[in-house]
C-alpha cells in the first residue's frame, strides 16, 4: 500500500542522512519533498500542514543525540511524527462488561465488513480464548447472512441464525437474549452495508447501537477509497459512537494516505488492518511498525535504535573529545570501537544495514569473516601498552610474539597495521559524515574470507 510513498521518502532521506547540521536551509528542500510525497499519497491537506509544521519546528535547533548524525536524527523526528499522525498503539479490545461483551461492526458495502468480522472473531478466539457468537442483521444484501454463517463455520465459531424477512432490531434483541442464556463471552453483530450514506440505514444502525449498547463499535474502512473513506468515516462518526477502525485491503496498491489521515480527522484509533483475503490475514495495527514501513528504512531505523540502546555514550563522548583535541587515535581506542561494534551486532550486521537500498552492493559486501573482530581483539590484547599506543614500533620479533600469542598469522597482523591509518581517518568522519561513511570505507580495512 505504501510502495510509492516509501520510494519517495527513501530517496529524499538518503540525501540528508549525512548532513552535518540541521538548519532551516538544509532541510528546506527535504521538507518540500516530504510534502510532495504526502500529497501524492493522498494524505488530507490539513493533516499535511500540521505534519510538516511539526517536523519543521522539531528539527530546527534540535539537540542531536551524540550517537547519531543530524540526518539520522531528522529521520527519527519524521518517524515520531508519523506515529503521532497514526495514533499511539491502541488495539486493545474492551471486554470489561457483563457478558456478553457486544462488538458492533459497521461500514459501507464492499469494504470487507463481513469478512473483517470473521477475521476479528478468529483473532479474539485465538488470543483471548473467548466463547463467541456471531449474528448478521444485514437483511438487504443477498446472501449476506449466509456468508457470515459460512465464515463462522470455517473458524469453528457459533452463528445465530437470522432471516431476510426479519427486522434488524428484532434480530439484535433475540441474539442478545440467546447469547446471555447460553453464557457467551462475546457477541459480534454484523450490520447492513450500504452503497452510499443512506439516512434510513444510518438511523437503523444508530437504533441497533442504542439497543445493544456495544462495548466496541468498529468501523470498517477500505484503504482503496482514499479521501472518500475519510468523508464516509466522518458521517458515521456523526451518527454513532465509534471506538476504533479496521483498515482493509492494505495489501493493495492504494496510495496509503488514509492511514495517515484517519486518526487526525475522526480522532479514533486504527485497531487492526486487513492484509489479504484469507481469514487469518488480520493484523494488530502498530503505528511504529507502520511508520518504519512507510519510511522504507526499517534497517536504518533499527540500527539507530540499536545504537541508542547499546552504544556506550560515555565512551563515544571521550573518543570524540580526543579526536577534536587532535590526540592520536590508537589501538586502545580501536579495541573499544571493536567492542562497541560487536555490541550492535557485528560487522556484517552493519554492512547489511547500509548496503540495502544503497550504492553499496549487498552481494559484494557481505563476504566478511565475522571472526575477524575476535582476531583483532586477540592481536591487540597480545600487544604491550606501548605497542598499542605507538603501533609503528611493531617490527620483526614483536610481530612473531603477537601473532603467536593471539593465535593468528603475521599476515593478519600486517593487514591490521597496514590499514590502521585508514581507520584513524574514518574515525574522524564520525563528526561530519556519520557511521554510514565509515561503512562505505570499511571494506578496505578487514580481510575477506
Amino acid at each position: 500500500m505504501f510502495d510509492n510513498l516509501t520510494a519517495r521518502l527513501s530517496q529524499t532521506f538518503r540525501k540528508i542522512i549525512n548532513k552535518g547540521r540541521l538548519t532551516e536551509d538544509n532541510i528546506k528542500d527535504t521538507i518540500r519533498e516530504v510534502r510532495k510525497a504526502l500529497l501524492e499519497a493522498d494524505v488530507v491537506l490539513s493533516v499535511i500542514k500540521i505534519f510538516i509544521n511539526n517536523v519543521k519546528q522539531k528539527s530546527i535547533g534540535h539537540i542531536i543525540n551524540k550517537s547519531l548524525t543530524p540526518g539520522q536524527e531528522f529521520i527519527k523526528i519524521v518517524k515520531q511524527e508519523l506515529i503521532l499522525a497514526m495514533g499511539e498503539s491502541n488495539n486493545n479490545l474492551n471486554f470489561s462488561t457483563q457478558p456478553p461483551a457486544i462488538i458492533l461492526i459497521t461500514g459501507l458495502q464492499g469494504v470487507g465488513k463481513t469478512t473483517s468480522l470473521a477475521k476479528l472473531a478468529r483473532f479474539i478466539q485465538n488470543k483471548y480464548k473467548k466463547k463467541i457468537l456471531t449474528v448478521s442483521t444485514d437483511i438487504y444484501r443477498a446472501a449476506a447472512i449466509k456468508q457470515l454463517e459460512i465464515l463462522s463455520k470455517q473458524i469453528n465459531i457459533d452463528f445465530f441464525p437470522s432471516f431476510h424477512y426479519q427486522n434488524p432490531i428484532e434480530i439484535t434483541k433475540k441474539s442478545i437474549i440467546y447469547a446471555q442464556k447460553k453464557l457467551y463471552d462475546i457477541l459480534l453483530i454484523d450490520t447492513a452495508g450500504r452503497l452510499h450514506i443512506n439516512e434510513i440505514l444510518m438511523n437503523e444502525i444508530k437504533e441497533i447501537q442504542n439497543l445493544s449498547k456495544p462495548i466496541e463499535t468498529i468501523l470498517v474502512v477500505d484503504s482503496m477509497m482514499g479521501q472518500d473513506s475519510i468523508n464516509m468515516a466522518k458521517i458515521f462518526k456523526n451518527y454513532i459512537d465509534i471506538s476504533g477502525i479496521i483498515l482493509t485491503k492494505t495489501d493493495s496498491d492504494a496510495r496509503g494516505g488514509i492511514a495517515l489521515s484517519l486518526k487526525y480527522i475522526i480522532e479514533k484509533p486504527i485497531k487492526f488492518i486487513g492484509t489479504g483475503e484469507k481469514i487469518e490475514q488480520l493484523e494488530i495495527f502498530n503505528p511504529e511498525r507502520m511508520a518504519n514501513r512507510i519510511l522504507g528504512m526499517e534497517d536504518v531505523l533499527s540500527l539507530i535504535e540499536n545504537i541508542e540502546n547499546k552504544i556506550d555514550k560515555l565512551q563515544v563522548k571521550k573518543l570524540t573529545k580526543k579526536i577534536k583535541l587532535g590526540h592520536n587515535f590508537d589501538l586502545n581506542d580501536f579495541l573499544i570501537q571493536i567492542k562497541q561494534m560487536k555490541k550492535i551486532g557485528g560487522l556484517n550486521y552493519l554492512i547489511e544495514k547500509f548496503s540495502q537500498k544503497n550504492t553499496l552492493s549487498k552481494n559484494k559486501m557481505l563476504n566478511y569473516d565475522e571472526n575477524i573482530l575476535t582476531k583483532i581483539e586477540a592481536m591487540i590484547f597480545s600487544m604491550t601498552p606501548k605497542e598499542r599506543i605507538t603501533p609503528n614500533i611493531i617490527k620483526g620479533s614483536r610481530k612473531k610474539r603477537i601473532a603467536l600469542g593471539s593465535g593468528t598469522t603475521i599476515q593478519d597482523l600486517n593487514k591490521l597495521l597496514k590499514n590502521f591509518d585508514n581507520v584513524k581517518k574514518m574515525m574522524k568522519k564520525i563528526k561530519t559524515g556519520g557511521i554510514s561513511k565509515i561503512m562505505k570505507g570499511i571494506k578496505n580495512i578487514l580481510p575477506k574470507k
